[in-house]
């Protein structure tokens, strides 16, 4: 894990470099203005976004498909007061604050919710919530780096919320038990985004709801990945 860690490290270095020498001699300032026009421009722009939260905070990006992106602000210009929950804290959180009324985000990362509590406004709540080592884990990650813990807490901090949600963000840890979480605290024309859903044991946790849920699934261009992933919408399913 250090070593992967240390590679993702030098990568987001490079990046950071090359964009500061952009932004040096000017060319940055264009990329900026392609980006604030095109969606091709945008998702260019943001491979100089690699792992730098942010730079995704100053392009007003999630990291979402950018088809999602779109869905998902359109379902929240059409309710000003809109409640959400999110798994899993970054530049979403921003990006969400500006277009609901409420948003309550936990993060299971002290480091990193130490340091977007120091991005957040006054209508966004910032949760921490431990995941513990434990030889058994009640809910583990099937992630490499957080195998061996605990995120029963996490998973059911929503749990500590009350009302419903018109929207629910699960793109954290524990992804497929927060999916069960969010399906009971959804309002009935709500919305679940659901990110990363072309892995496995992600399409295998929406089979089972299939009964429950309605599925549109985006693909495309994704800020700062040079290749294409999903982000799944979700609503309930009407009866």
């Amino acid at each position: 894990m250090a070593f992967f860690r240390a590679v993702l490290q030098l990568w987001a270095s490079v990046i950071r470099g090359l964009r500061r020498g952009l932004e040096r001699v000017g060319l940055l300032d264009r990329l900026d203005q392609w980006a604030a026009r095109s969606r091709i421009g945008l998702w260019v722009r943001s491979q100089l976004s690699v792992y730098d939260v942010t730079d995704f905070m100053r392009l007003d990006l999630p990291w979402w498909t950018l088809n999602a992106v779109t869905l998902v602000d359109e379902f929240l210009q059409a309710r000003p007061h809109a409640r959400v929950f999110e798994w899993g804290s970054g530049a979403s959180t921003i990006w969400l604050e500006k277009r609901a009324a409420e948003v309550i985000s936990v993060e299971n990362d002290e480091r990193w919710h130490e340091m977007m509590s120091s991005y957040v406004g006054p209508t966004t709540t910032l949760w921490h919530t431990d995941a513990p080592p434990a030889e058994e884990p009640r809910i583990p990650s099937r992630w490499w780096g957080h195998r061996g813990r605990d995120f029963f807490d996490y998973v059911h901090a929503i749990d500590n919320a009350e009302g419903q949600f018109d929207l629910i963000v699960i793109d954290g840890r524990a992804r497929t038990a927060c999916l069960d979480k969010a399906i009971s605290r959804l309002t009935t024309d709500g919305m679940v985004v659901f990110d990363n859903t072309n892995r496995p044991r992600y399409r295998e946790a929406l089979a089972k709801t299939r009964d429950r849920l309605d599925e549109f699934v985006t693909r495309g261009m994704t800020p700062s990945l040079p290749y294409s992933t999903t982000t799944s919408l979700l609503r309930k399913t009407a009866g």
